[in-house]
């Protein structure tokens, strides 16, 4: 009977989350979307019509024909599936297509791609901790430096490496005054430094200044006898942010040692990649555990990406940049006008609409789902306590019309639920 002592072990965890109210398994199940003229694609939830404001497909190009076209076309040349891992099967075409492409619009050296972007973060973050061949134990001859708030992909990035903990530190969010502190106490104690850093930070929209945060890190380079090596995770900027979609890599103008990205958000297809120099790169084949043990994403998400990576360097791809620009301006000014205020000033499609109370928070989320709006309610420990905020994302594919209704319906449940006079 020891396994049913477990079983009640885990159910005494699932209770604990579920009074705290934090559970996550109880997923709202979207049965299809229903189009109509003029307007953004709507979830269909219980046959129910709902507005979409949270997703990551910042542009609409989980929806455009030519990437549905691209995934069928290569559905049909390569199969639903990869087959098997690539060093075993062989790699399909498409697959490496895409990683050329992927690194053109970069305009690095090379790029590989990965089942998710999670997977690629633990598989690069392990490997140049490491530095060696994959065989080998881990020496206590790096430092790693993180953001204070960066994604859970990066900390356990850093936890499954086995470093100790003088060999890890932190600097505070955005903060590279902070960064360079760390790096001065650490001179001399190791022979390489990873700082490791979000892009775009997902619950407010504030995006790193890799311009700054590369002119601290090469003022250290020569401190260290491997010198400072700079990862950046912009899963929420590409094809969001920068008039050519780069994400920060345009904003700041900086392409860092190794770019990590998801192509499952902007890119609307799925699937990780990482992109930097030819070695790196070349290593990462040879080393990576997540990439050689594990299938790659299915030939037609590759031949849905490889169409809207192309969609992004030709005019098409500009001009729906620039309507998510206008689109996050245009909301921004509807909802200041209605009395909502915002958590920072992001460019970005991630607009946070500061309420400050989590009661409130809850109950104006609800209150837009009762009248056909889905958005995210963050609250506490996700973000600190007096900031809650609903995060509401913005997407190309919305039009006037959307943005309108939303705001409307987002003044009327604010008033509900007595957070506007």
């Amino acid at each position: 009977m020891t396994k049913a002592n477990f079983y009640r072990t885990l159910q005494a965890e699932i209770d604990r989350i579920d009074n705290a109210k934090t559970a996550k398994r109880h997923e709202r199940i979207i049965e299809g979307f229903r189009k109509e003229e003029g307007r953004a694609p709507k979830g269909i939830v219980q046959g129910k019509s709902y507005m979409i404001f949270n997703s990551n497909d910042y542009l609409g190009l989980r929806h455009h024909p030519k990437v549905k076209a691209g995934e069928q076309e290569a559905s049909e040349k390569y199969g639903a599936g990869p087959g098997a891992v690539r060093f075993i099967s062989g790699t399909l075409k498409v697959h490496v297509d895409l990683e050329k492409e992927i690194a053109r619009f970069h305009d690095a050296e090379a790029a590989m791609v990965f089942s998710s972007s999670f997977a690629a973060n633990m598989a690069v973050i392990h490997c140049f901790i490491k530095g060696q061949s994959r065989d080998s134990v881990v020496e206590n001859n790096t430092l790693v430096v993180s953001d204070a708030l960066n994604h859970r992909s990066i900390i356990d990035g850093i936890r499954v490496a086995g470093l100790p903990k003088e060999n890890k530190a932190i600097f505070k969010h955005l903060d590279y005054d902070d960064l360079k502190r760390v790096l001065e106490e650490h001179k001399g104690k190791f022979k390489r430094v990873l700082v490791i850093t979000d892009g775009v930070f997902s619950m407010l929209g504030e995006y790193a200044d890799l311009a700054e945060m590369k002119k601290v890190c090469d003022s250290y380079d020569d401190a260290y006898e491997e010198g400072v090596i700079t990862i950046v995770d912009d899963a929420h900027g590409i094809a969001a942010m920068g008039d050519r979609g780069r994400g920060c890599q345009d904003v700041t103008g900086v392409l860092p040692d190794l770019l990590v990205a998801t192509m499952g958000k902007g890119i609307g297809s799925d699937g990780g990649y990482v992109t930097g120099r030819q070695v790196m790169i070349d290593y990462l084949r040879e080393s990576a555990a997540t990439y050689i043990y594990s299938n790659s994403i299915a030939p037609g998400t590759a031949g849905a990406a490889l169409v809207s990576f192309r969609m992004l360097q030709e005019e098409e791809g500009k001009a729906l940049l620039a309507k998510l620009k206008d689109n996050i301006t245009y909301f921004r000014k509807k909802a200041k006008d209605a009395g909502f205020r915002f958590a920072v000033d992001s460019i970005h499609g991630i607009q946070p609409v500061l309420i400050g109370d989590p009661v409130k928070t809850n109950e104006l989320t609800r209150a837009l789902f009762d009248d056909g709006i889905i958005a995210t309610q963050i609250s506490y420990p996700v973000v600190p306590k007096g900031k809650d905020e609903i995060r509401i994302q913005i997407s190309a594919a919305h039009t006037q019309k959307d943005l309108d209704e939303c705001v409307e319906k987002m003044t009327a449940a604010g008033k509900k639920v007595g957070l506007l006079s």
